[in-house]
């Protein structure tokens, strides 16, 4: 990708991010855990909205792919501060957050900070509260002592680790088990044989959000990546269906 552009911190971290100007309102896609803007989903969604002329944003959270800084200072309130900081400074008007894995549960704590902005959600199999569905409680304990710990990554030879600090600001940031106040169009995508995040998790987080305007798709012989054409392909209807 040659378009790539840098967005400079207060602290001076440089963001790296594409941008596609248009008709609002805008895409903002958010990756998912040591993943960056890449990826064919978030490709897809900026070549569809460039072809078409309207907004999009794709970034890479500090410490992830273009960007600057280290992978393992990284947490939540810190992507979505950068998320936020960035459809400040590069669009105009109301935005569509489209959040993939932990991009899903970054997508809802960024849209509490954009308020009125938030014009809609997708999700793709969204993970909100993996720090503690998805830990076991011999992890736990490990991470809140400053441990690290290494999990197998299905994806690739080197380990995924999840650093204390990620862990910690994470447990600060539960969601599910209170009414979550978002009032925007919401579509969720979810994979039956996701072996990731459960596709439960999504019909949680359809009860948890205050909004009536909820869709969750299952799609029943779909992995966790949701990545093959005829998922993104149901990717890109559903995200269109917000505004055509």
């Amino acid at each position: 990708m040659n378009d790539i552009q840098f967005h400079s911190m207060l602290d001076g971290r440089r963001i790296a991010y594409r941008f596609t100007p248009g008709t609002g309102p805008a895409l903002v896609f958010l990756p998912g855990y040591m993943s960056d803007m890449e990826g064919g989903k978030a490709t897809a969604v900026f070549d569809k909205a460039r072809s078409e002329g309207r907004a999009c944003l794709l970034l890479d959270y500090s410490g992830c792919g273009a960007s600057d800084g280290d992978f393992a200072d990284g947490t939540l309130s810190r992507w979505r501060d950068e998320v936020v900081e960035l459809v400040g400074a590069i669009v105009d008007g109301p935005v569509v957050l489209i959040g993939s894995s932990m991009g899903g549960w970054l997508m809802l704590l960024a849209g509490k900070k954009l308020g009125e902005r938030l014009a809609g959600l997708v999700g793709i199999a969204a993970a909100p509260d993996f720090t503690d569905w998805g830990r076991s409680e011999a992890d736990k304990q490990r991470l809140a002592v400053g441990e690290t710990v290494l999990d197998d990554n299905p994806y690739g030879p080197e380990p995924t680790p999840m650093h204390p600090g990620f862990f910690a600001d994470g447990q600060g940031q539960l969601l599910l088990d209170s009414e979550i106040p978002l009032d925007c169009p919401v579509r969720l995508l979810h994979g039956q044989r996701d072996e990731v995040v459960p596709w439960e998790i999504s019909m949680r987080l359809a009860q948890a959000l205050r909004s009536d305007d909820i869709q969750v798709t299952l799609v029943k012989d779909g992995d966790h990546r949701l990545s093959r054409d005829k998922d993104i392909a149901l990717l890109l209807r559903q995200a269109w269906s917000l505004f055509d």
